[in-house]
This record gives C-alpha cells, sequence and structure tokens, in this order.
C-alpha cells in the first residue's frame, strides 16, 4: 500500500448511549480507491460523518481518526475546518439539498475557493471557470451566475464535485454520489470522478451499495456488516465472489437485487449468489476493451445463463392485450421548454433551449 494517509482505528459511535458504530478499522493511502459497502444502516456514512466531526452535538463519538499526524476525534472546530473541504472533501448523495438554493453556484465555490485558498476577486472567478470546465459544464463562465434550481440533477452532482475539489483535498469521499441519478448519467458521474483522481492524485473513498460500481472504480473494498457496522473486512474487489466462504453474508444486501432465473428454476433473489463481479464484463461473459461509461450502463443486463424476469403479472398482460394500448389518457406533442438568461444589467438576453419539440402519450393499461 501507498503511504498512509487516513487511519481508523477503534471508531465507535454512540447515540443516546446506543453504540451504533462498533470499532471500525480502516486506512487508506495515497493515491488509493477504497470503496465502502454494506446493506443500508450498517453505519457507511456515519463513519466518515464521524471522522469529520460532522455528527451532531448528542453523538459520542471515540477511538481515533488520523490523518497523516494530526488526531481528528476530538479535534477543535478551527483545527476541523482547515481539514473538512480543504485536506479531506466529500460528495453527498443528495446534490439539491447540499446546495444552498438561495445563492448562485458561483458564489458558493467562490466561498470554499476563498477558504480553503486564500484567493479574492478576478482569481476565484477564472478558478470557478476552470473548475467548472473540468468537471464538463458547458459555457461555465455563464452558468457560475446560476442558482442551483436552473441545473439538472446531473449537473448538480458536478457543482458538488467542482467544490469539493475547490479545496484541492488530499481524499476524496463520495457518498454514493451516482444513487439520484439515471443509468447514463451515472457512468459519466463515476467517469469523471475517476479521470479528476488519476489527474490530481487524490485518493478516494466511494460508498456504494452497487458493488459492480466497486469493482470497476476501487483498488480495495471494505465490507461492513453484522448489524450495526461491527466490523469491516477488506476483500480486492476483483475477486469478489458472494458465494465464497470469506464474503460475508450480510454484504450481499449490498448487491442490487433483481428477480433472476436459471432456465427453469425457481425464482430467487439469491440466484446469483454465484456470479463474479468483474470489470467491464458483458452479458455474453466476455471481457471488453475499456471500462467507464459502457461498463456501468451493461451492468443491469443479465448474466449468461440468467435472464429477468420483466412485463408484470400474466394477468396485467392479458389487461394490457384487451385494451389493445390504444385508449391515449396522456398526449403531449412538440413540447418545449426555453429559459432566458441575461449577462449583465444591460446584456442581451440569451435562450437556453431545456426542451426541444418532446412528443409522446401514455396510453391507458
Amino acid at each position: 500500500m501507498a503511504s498512509t494517509r487516513l487511519t481508523l482505528s477503534g471508531l465507535t459511535v454512540r447515540f443516546d448511549g446506543v453504540t451504533v458504530l462498533h470499532g471500525i478499522d480502516l486506512s487508506i493511502g495515497k493515491g488509493e480507491a477504497l470503496g465502502l459497502v454494506g446493506e443500508s444502516g450498517s453505519g457507511k456514512s456515519v463513519t466518515w460523518l464521524a471522522a469529520l466531526g460532522l455528527l451532531p452535538g448528542k453523538a459520542r463519538v471515540s477511538g481515533s481518526a488520523r490523518l497523516d499526524d494530526l488526531e481528528l476525534v476530538g479535534a477543535s472546530p478551527a483545527a476541523l475546518d482547515k481539514v473538512r473541504g480543504g485536506r479531506v472533501a466529500m460528495i453527498f448523495q443528495d446534490p439539491t439539498s447540499a446546495l444552498n438554493p438561495v445563492l448562485k453556484v458561483g458564489t458558493q465555490i467562490g466561498e470554499a475557493l476563498s477558504l480553503h485558498r486564500g484567493l479574492s476577486g478576478r482569481a476565484i472567478k477564472a478558478e470557478a471557470k476552470r473548475l467548472f470546465d473540468l468537471v464538463g459544464i458547458p459555457d461555465a463562465e455563464r452558468r457560475l451566475s446560476a442558482y442551483p434550481h436552473e441545473f439538472s440533477g446531473g449537473q448538480n452532482q458536478r457543482v458538488m464535485i467542482a467544490m469539493a475539489l475547490a479545496g484541492e483535498p488530499d481524499i476524496l469521499v463520495a457518498d454514493e454520489p451516482t444513487t439520484a441519478l439515471d443509468v447514463t448519467i451515472q457512468a459519466q458521474i463515476l467517469d469523471l470522478i475517476n479521470t479528476v483522481r488519476r489527474e490530481m492524485g487524490m485518493a478516494l473513498v466511494l460508498i456504494s451499495h452497487d458493488l459492480g460500481v466497486i469493482a470497476e472504480t476501487c483498488d480495495r473494498v471494505a465490507v461492513m456488516y453484522a448489524s450495526a457496522g461491527r466490523r469491516a473486512v477488506r476483500r480486492a474487489p476483483a475477486s469478489l465472489r458472494s458465494g465464497s466462504a470469506e464474503f460475508p453474508a450480510a454484504a450481499r444486501g449490498a448487491a442490487p437485487q433483481a428477480r433472476l432465473h436459471s432456465g427453469r428454476g425457481a425464482r430467487s433473489p439469491r440466484a446469483a449468489q454465484g456470479l463474479r463481479l468483474r470489470p467491464a464484463l458483458h452479458a455474453g461473459g466476455r471481457d471488453l476493451p475499456g471500462g467507464g461509461a459502457r461498463a456501468a450502463q451493461r451492468r443491469d443486463r443479465p448474466a449468461r445463463g440468467l435472464r429477468v424476469r420483466a412485463g408484470g403479472s400474466r394477468s396485467r398482460r392479458r389487461a394490457r392485450a384487451r385494451t389493445g394500448m390504444s385508449e391515449a389518457l396522456l398526449t403531449a406533442a412538440d413540447l418545449s421548454r426555453t429559459y432566458g438568461s441575461r449577462r449583465g444589467l444591460f446584456g442581451a438576453i440569451t435562450q437556453v433551449r431545456a426542451v426541444n419539440r418532446v412528443s409522446f402519450s401514455l396510453a391507458a393499461g
């Protein structure tokens, strides 16, 4: 492993006397990518919120979280302010709730640049534009003057990544950054995180329920299990096998559940227990060159020998057949939406077409 940057030792969290995190031991090295998976409620997010001092006042945190030579547990607010957003940055699940809705996104990024890098004036605007260009937001200079509600969900997540990068962190903690996004946008965001991590030499902690994402992105994986995060077990993601003896049974809850069959066998959500998770694996079982967006989109396809049952119950299909899907309950034709944005007090209004002549119909059944 590369030289260790952050080490958690015996990290324990209690709320109102109830222990919810039981002695977590983890470490991450310089430039390393660590995946953290586990069933809901196992303490994945709480682990990093505790390490960074972001839990509410009633939480009682013990153990150690050491960033190089700095102990974070029990550190002063001033010391933590320099770490959070500076040396360690965090991307949250829902970018909309993480951004301030009444401040322009350029102002919010400017605060981070001023606090962590001491920039001011034109230097802030130039660096904010550079970060927007880096994360792939088009027309970056103009979009700095926009509010969060003027961005799509994927663009808001790009804004959050730009804010996280503003402090040039050593470690980026991404807490399920693609949960609220569709599959195509998920792949783009994951590719973006991988690209900026390589370019900036950051370490990455990726919290996710998707073992396929972890296998494609991370060097190591830590599985939290035993109900409330009593232990964390590390395995190489390329060799993860959910049916193997060393794989914790509770960690299977981290894998996406689907109704799968093998031939004529009984349906079971456990039908894929023997499936080996491998990067860039397509439905025929052959490795394909490259990963990224294509590999991420292929994860929803069944593996060879398995098929996904879809289409609802037989009675529902018969009902749809009887109606012939001919009665349209909702019809839209050439639906368009355009937004106007003025640059400066007397500048010309720029038209942005968000929806362009969309037509669809929704039939009965």
